[in-house]
């Protein structure tokens, strides 16, 4: 972890968890099969790699839905975007690298709504890259790039860490960056817990 200049965090999984799990890009999915529209390979990555309301992906994905089907859902959305939770050790993890002068940021696959829960509970990171803004999704090479951009640095000296051996390990890795797979539950992976991340980030940091 030597000369260690920036870190990046995935942000569901990670530094943000989502309680109950409604579901409702899901729900939308299947009521557009109710009404006949069969699924699409791309449907997950263009409602990942655009910026869209959930009424605008509907449109969008040709899915036919009354108002008042919308609306449920958009409620439905609304509700779980609100109840998103930061984990303590994410918050604490930050803070503790933003005090040792570390860029930090975050980059993360998502459909555009769930973006307010991360600006709301990390609003003081670096830099933040949305698959849905930057019109390209983990693990392609373009979005780590565009991360470290963002951070102003170098992939050879930044981090990364997230709950995907895929997406947030190995897919950095081929950038230079040096990827670590969290676990939370089985502790198979690199870390468990975002504090120790922090804490040997900052240890092995030069001064």
């Amino acid at each position: 972890m030597n000369e260690v200049r920036a870190v990046i965090f995935d942000a569901y999984g990670t530094l943000l968890k989502i309680q109950g799990g409604r579901h409702p890009y899901r729900r939308l999915l299947r009521l557009g099969q109710a009404n006949g529209r069969r699924p699409r390979p791309d449907d997950a990555h263009i409602l990942m790699q655009e910026p869209l309301t959930l009424t605008q992906a509907a449109d969008r994905l040709g899915i036919r839905a009354t108002q008042g089907e919308l609306a449920d859902l958009e409620q439905l959305l609304a509700d779980e975007v609100a109840e998103i939770e930061p984990y303590d050790d994410g918050l604490e993890a930050v803070a503790l690298l933003q005090r040792e002068g570390i860029r930090v940021g975050v980059c993360s696959n998502l459909a555009y709504p769930y973006r307010d829960a991360i600006l709301m509970h990390y609003p003081t990171l670096d830099a933040y890259a949305f698959s849905c803004e930057l019109g390209v999704i983990k693990p392609d090479a373009g979005i780590y790039n565009a991360t470290c951009e963002l951070l102003g640095a170098l992939p050879d000296l930044t981090l990364m860490i997230g709950d995907s051996r895929r997406c947030d390990r190995d897919g950095p890795r081929e950038m230079g960056i040096k990827g670590y797979f969290l676990d939370r539950s089985e502790g198979s992976g690199d870390y468990r817990e975002l504090v120790s991340f922090a804490q040997d980030v900052c240890e092995t940091r030069p001064r």
